[in-house]
């Protein structure tokens, strides 16, 4: 435990995120360490998003993503709501560019602090996202949950957003499907080659749709912001909603929008600090900092 990095604990609207300082190293978190941290109910986590120097020009950090199940995530926007809040209260900047997976993601902190990410561009094309099998519109794909003749679920839309999504439409409440049950089955389902994310929508309104997802890598979660988005652009998509939309996750809201100008999609939302300690990158060993308390704002270094 002699070769520790800091790490700080904390959520966005309930997602659980572990923010590790991989500042300086040439290593990485591995898996072991990511699913010993997952095992510790301190620090169980949906994701890690540790932070290592910057790769291309132009851009602060690159962002590695970890699943609590060791598997790599190619983007996830509440961890990244997590990082820009963390380096925002460490340097005092406002705005940043982080290399992912995914691709290149512009984050800000706004003057109320909730912060803005830029999710970049959804893509559709059925390769893309990807499926195993070719379907000319994925508005709507054959995949469904019950009996052939009586399915509980049927005709998602599918559309990636860095990572792969599909989207149930339902007209009752999202907490009366056993998501738990049939997610982590449809997760690994053979048409996605890459596995996916399962979600559960209803339209409330023209502006605003409540969510359930079954996260890749992670189970059930309290907020997915990439589901988010990726529910409300197939909700614009189908004509089911306006382009900006409160989408409801079970930790609270998030404001989407997907610009017609840019085809760009962002996302708005808070994110909160619990504490900090270092861990072994390579174990998953941790302490805890001497100082938590309920700091306002804390750094993660």
């Amino acid at each position: 435990m002699a070769d520790m990095v800091p790490f700080a604990k904390m959520n966005g609207l309930g997602n659980q995120i572990l923010v590790v300082d991989m500042r300086g190293r040439p290593d990485a978190v591995t898996p072991a360490a990511a699913i010993a941290l997952a095992a510790d109910q301190r620090t169980a986590f949906d994701q890690i998003m540790a932070i290592h120097d910057p790769r291309v020009h132009n851009t602060d950090n690159y962002i590695d993503i970890l699943n609590s199940d060791g598997s790599k995530a190619q983007a996830c926007g509440n961890g990244t709501r997590c990082v820009v809040q963390a380096l925002s209260a460490e340097t005092g900047r406002k705005a940043f560019t982080f290399q992912t997976v995914a691709g290149i993601l512009n984050a800000r902190e706004n003057d109320d602090e909730s912060i803005t990410v830029d999710m970049g561009k959804p893509e559709f094309h059925w390769e893309k996202i990807p499926l195993g099998e070719e379907f000319r519109d994925t508005r709507m794909i054959e995949l469904q949950v019950g009996p052939i003749d009586a399915p509980v679920l049927h005709s998602p839309s599918a559309v990636s957003m860095g990572n792969p999504h599909v989207v149930f439409w339902v007209d009752d409440d999202v907490w009366s499907y056993d998501l738990d049950r049939f997610g982590p089955l449809l997760e690994n389902h053979p048409i996605f080659p890459e596995r996916a994310n399962i979600s559960i929508a209803r339209v409330r309104t023209r502006t605003e749709l409540d969510l359930r997802t079954w996260e890749r890598g992670a189970g059930l979660t309290q907020a997915c912001g990439s589901a988010a988005c990726a529910a409300a652009v197939s909700a614009a998509r189908t004509r089911r909603t306006e382009r900006q939309v409160t989408v409801n996750v079970p930790g609270g809201p998030l404001l989407i929008d997907w610009s017609e100008e840019t085809n760009r999609v962002t996302m708005t939302g808070p994110a909160e600090w619990e504490f900090s300690g270092t861990l072994d990158p390579q174990t998953g060993a941790w302490l805890p900092d001497a100082k938590n308390g309920t700091p306002e704002r804390e750094s993660v270094s």
